[in-house]
């Protein structure tokens, strides 16, 4: 399972008053924590005005890689700040994202064919995220066949099917699900990503619908997740997970993880 640190987001109350403040020593700390619990990224996105983004992305992404050699996941929704941002990192890492919006893919793509970036598709367009999984299915062959022609290959691929609300659709885990199943079939190499927290948005108790979605998606084929790894309830459903869909070997790591502390009840003094 590939994870992709969800915390230095500014959507994010904690996070929006740390950038707000300018307090490094918070942003510092969630991208080594994150980093410690096996965030393979860390996504890192301003969540504030055009006017300010680009300014608050170059801080952001200056501390994280004072503090950790994490790579990062670099998340707006302007694929000219993309772009600008992508000179600050120091190695290769994830851009967050593109999509048939706008011309994003042939913004986008041809500055990383040669390199090692991987970008996540969302299955949107000009007309918004279909309901209907077939027209996500469309949306995410368009965006994998024009990265190949492009020489991307499709394991540097990560499509985001779009879950809905649960809260306002019954169905948003199915049609998820209908989504996935469709891409992995035809594209067996692409990967499956999904930010776990919006299908509870609006709802309480977020954290077991955001646990459950996990364990569901990754059973039909999700392969990485925008996910809090510092949540030990989160961390816990991710290795009983693998483990149960038969990707830990004699549950070796879910084992590890519960000798070494990463996952189960706190250990008493």
């Amino acid at each position: 399972m590939i994870i992709i640190g969800e915390k230095i987001n500014g959507s994010i109350p904690r996070t929006a008053k740390a950038i707000e403040s300018r307090d490094e020593v918070y942003i510092r700390e969630i991208a080594l924590r994150q980093s410690e619990f096996g965030a393979d990224y860390l996504d890192v996105n301003a969540g504030t005005g055009p006017e300010s983004e680009r300014e608050t992305l170059r801080w952001l992404i200056d501390i994280v890689q004072e503090a950790v050699d994490t790579p990062l996941c670099i998340d707006s929704s302007s694929a000219d700040v993309i772009l600008e941002m992508l000179p600050l990192a120091k190695r290769p890492g994830m851009i967050n994202s593109v999509s048939e919006e706008q011309n994003k893919c042939e913004r986008v793509m041809p500055e990383i064919a040669g390199t090692e970036w991987k970008i996540i598709g969302l299955t949107c367009n000009n007309d918004g995220i279909p309901t209907d999984a077939s027209a996500r299915f469309e949306i995410a062959r368009s965006i994998v066949d024009k990265a190949a022609g492009y020489g991307i290959d499709q394991s540097r691929m990560y499509i985001d099917p779009l879950v809905f609300t649960i809260g306002t659709t019954q169905t948003a885990l199915l049609s998820f699900n209908e989504a996935v199943a469709m891409i992995k079939e035809k594209y067996p190499e692409v990967h499956i990503v999904s930010g776990l927290s919006n299908i509870s948005f609006n709802m309480p108790y977020r954290k077991v619908i955001n646990q459950t979605f996990l364990t569901l998606a990754m059973g039909a084929g999700m392969d990485s997740a925008i996910m809090d790894p510092t949540s030990a309830d989160m961390r816990a459903s991710l290795y009983a997970t693998q483990m149960l869909l038969g990707q830990d070997e004699y549950c070796m790591e879910y084992i590890n993880a519960f000798r070494n502390g990463i996952i189960g009840p706190p250990k008493k003094d």
